[in-house]
């Protein structure tokens, strides 16, 4: 076998050649068209520019707020962890991720009451609503909020 026998097994469309004659169909202007910015090189149209007329964007009209102190969770809920854990385990975060149940993420976590609890369980979260802590304590759970069992920083001086 010789380097001018190797043939690619994969199939796959011949390269488009511009500006080889006007017989090859790609010729002379090489598909850029005539005259004009787009026929220079370097030319490259900004992301959604459409030919002068107003923008999408710019044509919807402005809706709502984003508020810079909304806080979004990452949310957990009973049923989750009833199936997923054993009587009187102790659930935070690290044991959350270690069962896949959350993603790495910075967020806070917040359990929610969806769902019936049958165990016991300790669980550390930043945040419970009111419904998940009755459902908890109801089956002698314990309810822990993060910040409160992370110990405070001294400052030293």
């Amino acid at each position: 076998m010789k380097l001018n026998e190797l043939k690619n097994t994969v199939p796959r469309p011949n390269k488009k050649r511009v500006g080889r004659g006007d017989g090859s169909g790609h010729g002379r202007t090489a598909g850029r068209g005539e005259k004009g910015a787009g026929a220079r090189t370097g030319h490259s149209r900004r992301p959604y520019f459409e030919g002068g007329q107003i923008p999408l964007i710019r044509r919807l009209p402005k809706r709502g707020f984003k508020n810079p102190n909304h806080i979004e969770f990452v949310v957990v809920n009973l049923s989750v962890l009833d199936a997923n854990f054993q009587d009187g385990d102790k659930i935070d975060r690290v044991a959350l991720q270690e069962k896949g149940l959350i993603g790495k993420s910075l967020q806070p976590l917040k359990i929610l009451a969806n769902g019936d609890l049958t165990k016991k369980f300790t669980i550390v979260a930043d945040k419970f609503s009111a419904a998940a802590k009755a459902k908890i304590e109801e089956k002698g759970g314990s309810c822990q909020e993060a910040a409160a069992e992370a110990p405070a920083e001294e400052k030293k001086d």
